[in-house]
């Protein structure tokens, strides 16, 4: 509606008009309408403030109550003015009056001073007390409900949006308790204000009616106190009905329901207390109080709580029946069955005797460390990894955990809570006694040791870790190398839509033309695949954009991003001071790898004899058993032109040996063959 729209004009048009009315006298007919019109604006907000489930849903509500206030003082400033020189402020005022003095002026001023008794000292104290409570104890609790909301987006239980809609609703609490605290004072003022001009219109008529107007001193009494009664009984009721809506804002919780819903569900909730309280009502009957007065309430207390119980009995009768319906209706519908198609991408799962790893009322930090790891794995890798499911398994044993990958267990180990894990810095100990295992993360011997044995061990160079630290580490590298089955073709276009957003022209220039989200995500499982980081996402796009146009082989395109990312490449593969050690191809090798490729529509492919590749991977397996370095994975160094060819042949049989082109590594790298990769 038109009024609706300019709704913000009206506002300001009617503060306007109320600061014209300290200042402008106003007829008694105009002057009418506005006090029945200030008594409705209150008698809404208060209705308002019964309905709204939080308090934030009336954020408007301290500035509303200056305005409302500001508003009274101008009602009272006109009032005043047509009392004081007419003797009459309009047929609402004198109506009031008549109605509450009827014909006895100091009933009507008791009357008037219980209002302000009640307003100021029990609800407005209250009500300014509680603001004041509700805005320290917000502030106070603003740090922790910012924590709170940077662990669960850390937990990627929420994501940005729901964080700043959250942070943006505690800052709007505090500013709302805050100015609550404040607003409350105006209503204190408002009813100290009220006895000031009831008792300068009463004082200050009576002198002028006897003095100017030469009315007895009898006359001016019975006049001047009518209307004076008459104003403060006017304005007062308002102001009554906005104090009780001050203290409802300032008291309520936030709540699915309404106030009325809310009171009406937990009042009558044990209506076994209605039919006590109704029979010791009708008990207080036997006393000289008589029945006249009791009877009736107790019969109704005593039927109300009969009533209300049955009908709760039906009730939930009712809605056993419904979710007994529900659950059978579910379990034979399509949509149930459907559900149970639904994996989790990574499972970890474990026997009951490892729950105290996950419980956090036990020490567990489990959940804690999973998120580290996926933090870990983020910048490491450049892929955010969904979210690990954390269950118990009573089909386990109870010291077992599995790891599973899209449904299926890719790792498992055993642990012992009690105990710590120890591996041999290579000379093994005899005095150090324990339970042989092996390391589960990387298939080292190791020994579960009790804690006497813990000090002696770390003494004599073993490495001891305690069993959160050994399944978080297996975790860790159990995602590391799975991580390229994580990459579909939805997680591949929230990275090209983090990327979008700061490079937009770099995106357009490959998706969806040349490349399509398919090929791209072909490329960068590649890469995961070869344990390679895909962070640098720019310089794989500006790779992409400039191989696309020759050719859509996703494996060929992956040749030509490694060697964009040759730092990188050589930055992981090196370290500082040593030589890259590494294995060659034979002349003869190469040319037969090369000579074996066969080119089709959908991609080249290795085809290479039985025995050749026999051999190879024999010899390859011989260098492996004595490859020197221990603390990193096999290097073979080959041309650009056969490098995949390579990979290709050995990664079913040697995933963790490197097979790197001379176009990776960068040129100051020091390389050192410490054999030769032959077909012999």
């Amino acid at each position: 509606m038109k009024i609706l729209k300019n709704s913000s004009y009206l506002v300001m048009i009617g503060v306007i008009m109320i600061v014209l009315m300290l200042i402008i006298p106003l007829p008694t007919t105009l002057l009418s309408f506005l006090i029945i019109i200030n008594i409705a604006l209150a008698l809404i907000i208060l209705l308002v403030s019964l309905n709204v489930t939080e308090p934030l849903e009336f954020s408007v509500f301290p500035s509303l109550l200056l305005i409302m206030t500001l508003f009274r003082i101008g009602l009272n400033v006109s009032t005043t003015r047509l009392i004081l020189t007419k003797g009459d402020a309009g047929q609402v005022i004198e109506a009031f009056g008549q109605f509450v003095v009827s014909g006895n002026i100091i009933v009507g001023l008791v009357v008037f001073m219980i209002l302000i008794i009640v307003q100021f000292i029990v609800i407005t104290k209250g009500a300014e007390r509680v603001a004041e409570v509700a805005a320290r104890f917000t502030l106070d609790a603003m740090p922790g409900k910012q924590m709170s909301i940077d662990a669960d987006m850390n937990a990627g239980l929420i994501d940005d949006r729901e964080a700043k809609r959250r942070r943006e609703k505690i800052t709007r609490e505090a500013d709302f308790y805050g100015a609550m605290d404040g607003a409350s004072k105006f209503v204190k003022g408002d009813a100290i204000a009220s006895m000031i001009i009831v008792a300068i219109n009463l004082l200050v008529g009576m002198v002028i009616g006897v003095v100017q107007q030469s009315m007895s001193l009898a006359s001016a009494a019975q006049t001047f106190s009518l209307l004076s009664v008459g104003d403060g009984i006017v304005s007062q009721i308002p102001a009554l009905l906005i104090s009780t809506a001050t203290g409802i804002i300032v008291t309520r919780s936030s709540s699915e329901n309404n106030m009325g819903k809310e009171v009406s569900d937990q009042l009558l909730a044990f209506p076994v207390l209605m039919i006590i309280a109704g029979s010791v009502i009708f008990l207080l009957g036997l006393t000289p109080i008589g029945m006249v007065a009791t009877l009736p309430i107790a019969l109704l207390l005593v039927a109300g709580g009969i009533l209300i119980r049955r009908y709760r009995q039906n009730e939930q009768k009712v809605g056993a029946e419904d979710q007994d319906r529900k659950a059978e209706e579910t379990f034979k519908s399509q949509e149930n069955v459907m559900g149970l198609l639904t994996m989790d991408p990574i499972e970890f799962e474990f026997g009951y005797a490892l729950v105290p790893l996950a419980d956090s009322s036990q020490g567990g930090d489990l959940l804690d460390r999973i998120v580290m790891i996926r933090r870990q794995l983020a910048l490491e890798l450049g892929l955010v990894l969904p979210i690990v499911r954390i269950r118990d398994n009573i089909q386990l044993e109870p010291n077992s955990y599995q790891i599973k990958i899209n449904g299926s267990e890719v790792a498992n180990g055993q642990l012992m809570l009690d105990h710590y894990l120890a591996m041999s810095p290579g000379v093994d100990d005899p005095s150090i006694h324990g339970i042989e295992t092996t390391e589960p993360a990387f298939g080292l011997k190791a020994l579960w040791i009790d804690e006497e044995t813990k000090d002696r061990a770390e003494l004599t160079g073993y490495t001891v870790v305690d069993p959160p630290s050994v399944v978080s580490t297996h975790l860790t590298e159990v995602l590391r190398q799975h991580a390229w089955e994580l990459v579909g073709r939805q997680e591949t276009k929230q990275l090209i839509d983090h990327l979008k957003e700061q490079s937009p022209a770099l995106v357009d220039a490959v998706t969806p033309d040349p490349l399509s989200i398919g090929d791209i995500q072909k490329v960068l499982v590649h890469l995961l695949k070869e344990k390679l980081s895909i962070r640098n996402l720019p310089v794989i796009f500006e790779t992409l954009a400039d191989y696309a146009q020759m050719t859509r082989d996703s494996s060929l395109l992956t040749e030509y991003v490694r060697q964009a990312l040759s730092r990188q490449i050589t930055e992981q593969m090196t370290r500082e001071g040593e030589a890259l050690k590494v294995l060659t191809l034979s002349p003869d090798l190469e040319r037969k790898v090369s000579d074996s490729v066969q080119k089709t529509e959908h991609g080249n492919f290795l085809a290479l004899d039985g025995p050749t590749t026999s051999q190879v991977l024999k010899n390859l397996s011989d260098s492996v058993t004595k490859w020197p370095d221990m603390e990193s994975d096999p290097v073979i160094l080959c041309s650009p032109a056969v490098r995949m060819y390579v990979r290709q042949l050995i990664e079913r049989y040697f995933p963790n040996v490197q097979v790197l082109s001379y176009n990776e590594l960068e040129t100051n790298v020091e390389v050192q063959s410490i054999g030769v990769l032959n077909a012999a």
